[in-house]
């Protein structure tokens, strides 16, 4: 039996898995808490260490999706200090083939191996099998990457999209963008405006406190206190959801004009499944396809969010098998 070590690092948690042709082995998946690590000193190499000694298996291949850039075979993990390489990688597992993927591109490289039952429709439209498709990732941060090709011939190429302008369209829009750059400026960060800042699960914070000062109650919560809100129905929770549908359809409409994603649109990450609920009350659908003088955006385009919190891993078993055949 040949098996590889998996691995996707996020920002809180690790998980991590044994795959064998291409598939993740069925109960193999564990989690393991970064801080825990990052407080001793230790990095990715010990969470992989620590994972083949308690399961004794022995791997010829390892695959690591990393939250953060990815660079000449070197990933940064910019939150957690821990920077990787395939030395590293090699020396921690013993495995004699070693990749390294950005988190988004393991997640590009996961769709078609993804069951239909994990795929919640968002907006109808068409997906041609084969043709290019979006993976875009809503969580802790925000990012998105075109898919190209199938197989050992797919390329997922890295991307930094959640920097990229907020869409601004109308008076409410542009009161956000400088709401949310004088926050930035208080806080003494970089005063720019862009996706991730409104998307991401801070951005949902963030929302949420520009519509309380909009109704002249300026207030604070974290994103999963806002969603406990939502269930109640609570205003101003409500409003900062109503924003984010609004700026996740103009965001998705620029980038598929920008790639022309025939093969469909696919929604990732904690963010995306927890305002699932809240898209259709808001009518993303709608806004999605607002009439341009290009008439794509009014048909074109399935949009579908990805209900697997392990899909990245399924991306990494995919790709090391891929390219064992490349």
């Amino acid at each position: 039996m040949s098996l590889a070590i998996l691995a996707d690092i996020g920002g809180t948690n690790t998980r991590v898995a044994l795959s064998e042709a291409g598939k993740v082995v069925a109960g193999s998946i564990r989690r393991f808490p970064n801080g825990e690590y990052k407080a001793r000193g230790e990095d990715i190499a010990a969470v992989l260490r620590d994972y083949l000694q308690g399961s004794g298996a022995s791997v010829e291949g390892v695959c690591v999706a990393a939250a953060g850039p990815v660079q000449d075979g070197v990933a940064t993990m910019t939150n957690l200090d821990w920077v990787m390489d395939a030395d590293k990688l090699r020396r921690a597992t013993g495995a004699a083939r070693v990749s390294i993927l950005n988190d988004l591109q393991a997640q590009g490289h996961a769709l078609g191996h993804i069951p239909d039952t994990a795929l919640r429709p968002l907006i109808d439209g068409a997906a041609i099998p084969g043709q290019t498709m979006l993976v875009v990732g809503l969580g802790t941060g925000v990012n998105a990457a075109p898919v190209y090709g199938q197989g050992a011939a797919r390329v997922v190429p890295p991307s930094e999209s959640g920097h990229m302008n907020m869409p601004v369209r109308n008076e409410e829009d542009f009161a956000l963008m400088r709401f949310i750059e004088a926050l930035l400026h208080q806080r003494g960060e970089i005063p720019h405006c862009g996706v991730e800042e409104v998307l991401a699960g801070r951005g949902l914070a963030n929302l949420y406190s520009f519509a309380t000062r909009q109704t002249g109650t300026p207030g604070a919560k974290s994103s999963a206190e806002i969603l406990a809100l939502l269930a109640e129905n609570d205003p101003a929770a409500l409003a900062a959801a109503r924003l984010y549908s609004h700026i996740l359809a103009g965001f998705l409409a620029d980038l598929a004009l920008s790639y022309l994603p025939w093969g469909g649109i696919y929604l990732i990450g904690g963010m995306a499944r927890a305002m699932t609920p809240w898209f259709g009350t808001n009518a993303i659908a709608d806004a999605f396809r607002e009439p341009r003088r290009v008439d794509l955006l009014t048909h074109a385009f399935r949009v579908s969010v990805v209900e697997d919190d392990y899909a990245a891993l399924t991306g990494c078993a995919a790709w090391l098998e891929a390219s064992r055949e490349a």
